[in-house]
């Protein structure tokens, strides 16, 4: 028969077991196996079928043909010995029978723990790996319940990664445990291993789990995963099903989560590295939309800007009528759009760290000199032009004052809701006000205008015609909270993570299109909430948002109709409102609202 396990060959343990006891042969019979010495018996024995008590009917039929057996029982099956001497006592029998019993028993664990070896290197998936170790501990320690807690990033608590058997369901993913508390807890902090066959009788049991679930926790092993040194989690084994645990289980349990610790820390870094890989992946994506905006951006003003001066040049000395003042409009009009551009990156500038400025500021000082160059180039209507867009870049140098004053939100936000509603001409949407009354905020009025302007038109320039927004401000815990939720189409997941880096656009470049102001899609330079974000660093408030991508249009790629009613995926304006949307809200603290900060001219 084909040898069952590696460290030993049972069947040479049986020859030095036959010429020890001076017997003319032996048999075991284990784990429905029939091992035999000399080896040409075990022709005699078909594999085990049928049984007769604990025999199978072969062996059976064998041995009772036979007056010379003597038979040994053993907690996993039987040994036979054939016509042993008379001089062996039965207790000699019995003692070579339970040491060939252990050496099996520890061959058979050091199979498993070879295999579990191979099962777990060769995974990177963690939660997998992990529900390998546990399946494989409950196979050798023959427990009811077991558990893999890790460690917080911010080394405070564990939580249940993996959690298996009688109530399991309550803790994976659910439950968290102080570092410190409980066995576990201890363990975590210690990297002691702990094994208790009564949990009652030491004082750092915590049964406030148990009470939890209705479970009742008898004994327990509890071991460290360690890798280099450093305690990732612990392995938590409870309740054995028959006697207790033994210090053999405890150091098997610590030789699993040796193995455990290496896997564990490999499968880390693996979902890390695969993290950075999508990040930088979603990041290429970004920049290529970035450059093509910022190309949209900048380029067409400028074209038509210098198509405009030099139309100027060929008309300024001929006929100075109708056409030439056509040809201005057209370039001020270009010349604003660019200066609004300047203004944003002018906000953002201010709030920003000086090592951050000084970066900025260099590539300003560079367009600065060009303009200078170009001011003394052509003639006269040219420099005005370029007058003011040097004015405007060397304004870029210096912060503006500001100026705190008290400002009651509910008048406030009225006066916003009418300049977005007078701004968004020929479209068709619903500004719903929900104003708490004798709300005021310390904050400058500049600022405080241009970050909630930036949120009511970003959602107008996403929500469809027929479609509504909600405008509110309240008293949250002791907070201020103004929020803008608009239900149009709402942001992709991948474009959330980018939406506050400035100059990026959420729309696909193919469909990429600079539209007026307040217009649905109407694209801009995507810098209206970076802005805003750059605010709340230097003011202290947050800027908060969540967004769901319309379940009719989940890509980029999807475009919308621009107005409810063309929509052929819905039958009333309620299919629509829960499709998708956005909320983008901003939270002062109450130090804004009731005492003035210092502020620095």
């Amino acid at each position: 028969m084909e040898n069952h396990y590696f460290l030993i060959r049972i069947e040479d343990k049986l020859r030095s077991l036959t010429r020890f006891t001076g017997s003319s042969g032996a048999i075991l019979y284990a784990a429905d196996h029939i091992y035999a010495f000399p080896e040409e018996m075990v022709k005699t024995f078909p594999k085990p079928a049928e049984s007769v008590g604990t025999l199978p009917l072969q062996l059976h039929k064998f041995l009772g043909a036979r007056q010379d057996a003597r038979i040994i029982d053993l907690q996993s099956g039987k040994l036979i010995f054939l016509n042993p001497s008379i001089s062996v006592e039965e207790v000699t029998l019995q003692f070579l029978g339970n040491q060939l019993e252990e050496e099996i028993h520890l061959s058979s664990l050091f199979d498993d723990i070879c295999q579990a070896s191979i099962a777990i290197s060769s995974n990177l998936n963690l939660k997998t790996l992990l529900h390998i170790v546990m399946s494989l501990t409950e196979r050798l320690l023959k427990n009811e319940v077991s558990a893999v807690m890790l460690i917080k990033p911010d080394k405070k608590d564990l939580y249940w990664e993996v959690s298996r058997g009688e109530k399991s369901e309550l803790f994976e993913g659910k439950l968290t445990l102080q570092l410190g508390r409980g066995i576990a807890g201890n363990v975590a902090v210690t990297g002691e291993a702990v094994l208790l066959n009564d949990v009652r009788e030491d004082p750092r049991w915590d049964d406030s789990f148990d009470k939890m679930t209705g479970f009742q926790s008898r004994s327990l092993i509890c071991v460290p995963i360690k890798f280099r040194g450093n305690i990732l989690g612990v392995i938590e084994v409870i309740n054995k099903k028959e006697g207790d645990f033994t210090p053999r289980d405890l150091r098997i349990l610590e030789i699993l989560s040796t193995h455990t610790g290496v896997a564990v820390e490999n499968a880390m870094i693996h979902g890390q590295l695969e993290e950075a890989y999508e990040e930088l992946t979603l990041l290429d994506k970004a920049k290529e939309r970035v450059i093509n905006h910022l190309g949209h951006e900048l380029k067409t003003p400028l074209a038509l800007i210098s198509g405009v001066l030099e139309r100027i040049s060929r008309l300024y000395g001929e006929s100075p009528g109708k056409d030439l003042e056509k040809a201005i409009t057209r370039g001020q009009r270009n010349v604003e759009r660019l200066l609004e551009l300047q203004d944003k990156i002018d906000d953002i500038l201010n709030q920003r760290s000086v090592d951050e400025q000084e970066k900025i500021l260099s590539i300003i000082e560079s367009a600065a000199g060009l303009v200078e160059e170009c001011a003394g180039v052509g003639p006269q209507s040219n420099a005005e032009f370029i007058e003011r867009i040097s004015s405007r870049i060397e304004s870029l140098f210096c912060k503006e004052e500001l100026h705190m004053e008290k400002v009651l939100l509910d008048d406030f936000l009225k006066e916003i809701c009418a300049v977005a509603t007078s701004s968004m001409t020929g479209r068709d949407l619903t500004i719903n006000r929900n104003f708490e009354k004798d709300i005021y905020l310390i904050m400058d009025r500049g600022i405080l205008r241009k970050s909630c302007i930036g949120l009511i038109k970003n959602a107008i320039e996403n929500t469809p015609d027929e479609g509504k927004i909600d405008v509110t401000v309240k008293s949250v815990n002791g907070e201020i909270r103004i929020e803008v939720r608009d239900y149009g189409i709402g942001i992709t997941p991948e474009n959330q993570r980018f939406i506050f880096g400035g100059f990026f656009h959420i729309q696909d470049t193919n469909h990429y299109a600079s539209k007026r102001p307040y217009q649905f899609n109407a694209g801009g330079t995507g810098s209206e909430l970076l802005r805003i974000r750059t605010f709340s660093e230097r003011f202290g408030f947050e800027v908060g948002f969540e967004s769901k991508r319309c379940t009719f249009i989940p890509t980029d790629n999807h475009l919308c109709p621009g107005k409810i009613s063309e929509c052929g995926f819905i039958r009333d304006k309620s299919e629509c409102f829960s499709a998708g949307g956005s909320s983008f809200s901003l939270t002062f603290p109450s130090a804004i609202f009731r005492n003035p900060p210092t502020v620095t001219h």
